[in-house]
């Protein structure tokens, strides 16, 4: 008897550690691996994006050169090229990582010019409320897959929901919205980059191939900065405003 109780607690263990019902336990182990490694990548692009930003921030001289229009529009449009190749080269060890240490530069002082003409109260409040939401959706998205949830449907509606995003964006450019109007605009995105946190911490437990943890953590790390920015806008009225 005491055999028996001794198997059923084994296995009632490992049960529990399982990524989602009906995995295998060898298969369960290779996927923790993978999703180790991804969040060590996204870490590493998360504390490359602080040090890159606050040099932005703090040293007058490379925020002064920074400001300019040609240096501003070129670094509008340098990531978008570099996504590319990243892309294409997501599977190719070194290039990937090279392309990705270039992607996360130059996106990290697209952020610090962000962060540099508000005032730094606001920028921590951002970081805090940011890393609190990512925390709790990536436990939750953990603790609802091993409970069977599908969150495969999500895709659809985001992929919308960025579309209408992206050209009301634009809109914004050539006919500037109200303050009210563009501050439901930011909690709108923030909510939606919120989910996309939700759909891609699933398709890296279960949809995402072990040679993809490049794009895996691309996909996170464009989350996370898209929500950190949304709340950024959110509080900065708010803090102008008192």
């Amino acid at each position: 008897m005491s055999g028996v109780k001794g198997d059923d607690v084994e296995e009632g263990s490992t049960t529990s550690s399982l990524l989602y019902p009906g995995i295998g336990n060898e298969e369960n182990d290779l996927r923790w691996g993978f999703i180790r490694k991804v969040y060590y990548i996204l870490a590493s692009q998360i504390l490359l994006t602080t040090i890159v930003s606050a040099v932005t921030v703090l040293y007058l001289p490379v925020n002064n050169i920074l400001h300019g229009k040609t240096i501003l529009l070129i670094l509008l449009i340098l990531p978008l090229l570099l996504l590319l190749p990243l892309y294409f080269y997501r599977q190719k060890h070194p290039l990937n990582f090279v392309f990705l240490g270039l992607y996360t530069v130059t996106l990290s002082v697209s952020i610090g010019i962000a962060c540099a003409t508000i005032d730094g109260k606001i920028v921590l409040e951002a970081l805090i409320l940011t890393s609190a939401v990512v925390l709790s959706l990536t436990g939750y998205t953990f603790w609802a897959s091993k409970r069977g949830q599908d969150f495969s449907f999500l895709g659809p509606i985001l992929f919308a929901s960025l579309i209408v995003l992206f050209l009301t964006g634009l809109l914004q450019l050539f006919f500037p919205l109200g303050s009210t109007v563009y501050a439901i605009y930011c909690a709108i995105s923030a909510i939606v980059f919120c989910v996309y946190i939700v759909f891609d911490t699933y398709n890296l437990i279960k949809r995402f191939t072990y040679d993809e943890y490049i794009w895996a953590s691309v996909n996170l790390y464009l989350d996370i900065l898209n929500l950190f920015l949304d709340i950024l806008r959110l509080l900065r009225p708010r803090n102008t405003t008192s």
